[in-house]
């Protein structure tokens, strides 16, 4: 039975992807991962970190489109880059590696056309969707917290289709989270000095920025 529904499963992905060939994306794109937070509660470019991503992109229409990606890099802030002197004075670093599992809706502002006929064309998009994330600091853990959880990202990038069914695309998008606890940081209380105190309402963010490069399926080659 098992062996039956996968065979099925492969069959009718199949018959999927080549009636619908023109409309799938794979991609794959390397950029920088940024935080905000305790550490850094401003983006600052000093504190970026590498990072890499795959994608799969279903192109609904011309306008819309579907995307699920798999992220990983790093992040990084440290208190001695601070103008503040209480900063300076608590004086915390901290490292995490970051993985991301999500899916989102991209909205084309450009109809942005796959075909052979516009062999260059271009759009500016915005997107929104749903992620899972972990992280894993590179210090000690100072007390009991979840390591995973689920982000909102959403942003805004741009595309080009540079040649047939290549396309090259540049992206800024920001991870909404819920943990206070991506820097490994988390300390307040009335008995906590002020330069070693976090903020527990302004849970931490990552973002992502990157240039990616896209294969469109065009044309199915019959066997």
């Amino acid at each position: 039975m098992l062996q039956r529904s996968i065979l099925f499963f492969f069959l009718w992905m199949s018959v999927f992807g080549w009636a619908q060939a023109q409309k799938i994306e794979f991609g794959a794109g390397l950029g920088m991962m940024h935080y905000k937070g305790d550490i850094s509660p401003k983006l600052h470019l000093k504190f970026a970190r590498p990072g890499g991503n795959l994608f799969f992109r279903y192109n609904a229409s011309k306008a819309l489109s579907g995307r699920v990606s798999f992220t990983a890099g790093r992040i990084f802030a440290s208190d001695f880059e601070s103008s503040d002197p209480f900063q300076r004075a608590r004086g915390v670093i901290f490292g995490t590696r970051m993985i991301e599992a999500g899916a989102d809706l991209q909205y084309n502002f450009l109809n942005f056309d796959y075909t052979r006929k516009r062999p260059r064309n271009w759009s500016p998009y915005v997107f929104g969707g749903l992620a899972f994330y972990n992280f894993q600091p590179d210090q000690p853990a100072t007390e009991s917290y979840k390591k995973s959880g689920l982000a909102i990202p959403f942003g805004a990038g741009i595309k080009w289709q540079i040649k047939g069914p290549w396309s090259l695309g540049f992206e800024f998008g920001t991870r909404k989270t819920w943990s206070d606890y991506l820097d490994n940081y988390n300390v307040s209380g009335p008995t906590v000095p002020k330069e070693l105190q976090s903020d527990p309402t302004r849970k931490d963010m990552y973002y992502y920025t990157s240039i990616s490069v896209s294969y469109t399926i065009l044309r199915v080659i019959c066997p």
